[in-house]
């Protein structure tokens, strides 16, 4: 049985990778994006709905499918302070995971962060472990968190903290116990998300373990 993909945040570096392989994926006959403007990608498998994510009383009948990929986020940079980012983080993929949990959609793969933890002092890993709690909670019936680190890949936009992160990365996996902080590609992110939904059940996948889960 063919399947309905649900993609938030198809316009960033894994979503855009993530699409690539939803559309060419034969277990696959729909692929839904929610997004603030129009992608720009041209498919017939792709729905692309313009939505104003503050307002989600408008368009959260839309939200129809079996699997839901949520890998949406920003930077403190582009989003000018934490509230802002928190909303954009948090508030909108919960949002959205809620919907799409009511609406009766059964898989959700979301993409957390390495260091995601909701006691965490830092702000950005205290947020990602914050919504991986809150989704958790939802109690979707199979429910797949991937938590890589530095994202590798090509950005419309340039990000310096990544590109020190890349560096700082592979200096520190030579050093025992510091793998999971290893740059990973955007595409093995993308393909370990549509291989972590074909599975069944609540799992959890580290850094390390996204490289096996993506062949």
């Amino acid at each position: 049985m063919t399947k309905t993909a649900i993609v938030l945040g198809a316009t960033g570096l894994v979503g855009s990778a993530l699409v690539e392989q939803l559309v060419l994926n034969d277990a696959y006959e729909k692929v839904v994006l929610f997004l603030r403007r129009y992608s720009g990608r041209h498919n017939e498998k792709l729905v692309e709905h313009i939505i104003d994510f503050d307002d989600p009383d408008s368009w959260k009948h839309l939200v129809k499918g079996d699997v839901l990929f949520s890998a949406f986020g920003t930077t403190i940079k582009k989003a000018g302070s934490q509230q802002n980012q928190f909303r954009i983080d948090y508030t909108y993929q919960y949002q959205m995971a809620e919907i799409a949990k009511n609406n009766g959609v059964t898989t959700c793969v979301l993409v957390s962060s390495a260091g995601a933890d909701a006691k965490s002092k830092i702000f950005y890993s205290r947020m990602k472990g914050q919504l991986d709690d809150a989704i958790k909670a939802l109690g979707f019936e199979n429910l797949i968190l991937l938590k890589p680190s530095v994202l590798v890949g090509q950005r419309n936009e340039t990000r310096f903290g990544e590109t020190v992160g890349i560096v700082v990365g592979r200096w520190l996996t030579r050093m025992p116990g510091l793998k999971k902080y290893k740059p990973i590609e955007a595409v093995t992110v993308a393909k370990a998300m549509i291989n972590g939904a074909a599975g069944m059940g609540k799992q959890t996948f580290e850094l390390n373990e996204l490289f096996d889960l993506a062949q």
